[in-house]
C-alpha cells in the first residue's frame, strides 16, 4: 500500500452514489462496496444487496472505458486485483456478446435458488469430480445469472448451465437439464473430461470455445477463490438485456 493510502474500513458507511459520476467518486464507491463485501462482521444476508450495488457500479464503469486505468489506480492497493478482475470479466463478456436486438429473447426471469443451496451443489461437484467450485459458480453466473434466466438460447442451449441437448446426452447422466444440481454436476463432468482441474483454460474452452469466455469465467472464479464472500455478492447480480433490467417475473 502506498504511504497514506487507506482501505475503507468495513464499518464505514457506504457513500451515496456519486452525483457527478466522476471516476474518482466511482472509485471511492467501488472500494467501499468491495470492502463491505469482505467485512466478516457484516451478515451474509447483506451481501445480496451489496452485490446489486456492486453490479450497478461496474455497469457504470463499462459505459466509460476511458476511466478504467485511472479508476483502478484510485482504488486502495489491496482491492485493486478484485476491481481489475471484475472489469476484465465485464470487458471480455462484452466482446463475446452480440449487439442486443431491440426485443429481449423469450426468457422468463425467476428468483434463483438460495445462495447456500447452490454453493452446496458446487462443492459437492468439486468433491466428486475435482473441479474447483468457483469455476462452476462462475459459469453459472455468466450463463444464467445463477439460474435466473429460464429459456432456450439462440443456439438451442437449455437449463441453468446452458447445455445443448447433444452435450447433455453425453454428460447429463440421465438427470434433469433444468435442475441446478444435475446441471452443475454435468458441467463438472464435462470440465473434468476436458482436463480440469490441471488444465482449466482448456476445459473452459471446451465448454465455450471463446478466449473471451475463458478469461471472463477465470476472472470471476479467481475473485471467488480468494474470498468466498464474493460469491454471495455475485448471487445478487440481476439480469440485464443491454441497458434494460429484466426483473424477476419478466416474461419475454
Amino acid at each position: 500500500m502506498l504511504p497514506g493510502e487507506r482501505v475503507p474500513s468495513p464499518t464505514d458507511a457506504l457513500p451515496s452514489p456519486p452525483p457527478d459520476n466522476s471516476p474518482v467518486a466511482v472509485a471511492s464507491q467501488l472500494a467501499a462496496v468491495e470492502a463491505a463485501i469482505r467485512d466478516r462482521s457484516r451478515p451474509v444476508a447483506d451481501l445480496d444487496r451489496l452485490g446489486r450495488e456492486q453490479q450497478e457500479l461496474y455497469r457504470l464503469v463499462a459505459q466509460h472505458p476511458e476511466w478504467e486505468a485511472g479508476l483502478v489506480a484510485q482504488v486502495p492497493a489491496p482491492l485493486r486485483p478484485v476491481v481489475d478482475a471484475n472489469l476484465v470479466a465485464g470487458r471480455e463478456l462484452a466482446l463475446l456478446a452480440p449487439a442486443p436486438s431491440p426485443t429481449p429473447p423469450h426468457w422468463r426471469i425467476v428468483a434463483p435458488a438460495p445462495a447456500r443451496e447452490l454453493l452446496a451443489h458446487y462443492k459437492a461437484a468439486e468433491l466428486a469430480l475435482g473441479v474447483p467450485w468457483p469455476y462452476l459458480a462462475a459459469i453459472h453466473l455468466v450463463e444464467t445469472r445463477m439460474g435466473r434466466i429460464r429459456g432456450t438460447s439462440s443456439a438451442g442451449a437449455q437449463g441453468p448451465m446452458q447445455f445443448l441437448p447433444e452435450t447433455w446426452a453425453a454428460y447429463g447422466a440421465g438427470g434433469d437439464i433444468n435442475s441446478d444440481r444435475d446441471a452443475v454436476l454435468a458441467a463438472a463432468r464435462l470440465l473434468a473430461r476436458r482436463g480440469a482441474p490441471a488444465h482449466m483454460a482448456a476445459a473452459l474452452f471446451a465448454y465455450n470455445p471463446s478466449d473471451h469466455y475463458v478469461k471472463a469465467v477465470s476472472a470471476y472464479a479467481g475473485v471467488m477463490a480468494a474470498d468466498e464472500r464474493a460469491y454471495f455478492a455475485y448471487h445478487g447480480w440481476q439480469v440485464y438485456y443491454g441497458d434494460r433490467l429484466l426483473p424477476e417475473g419478466f416474461v419475454g
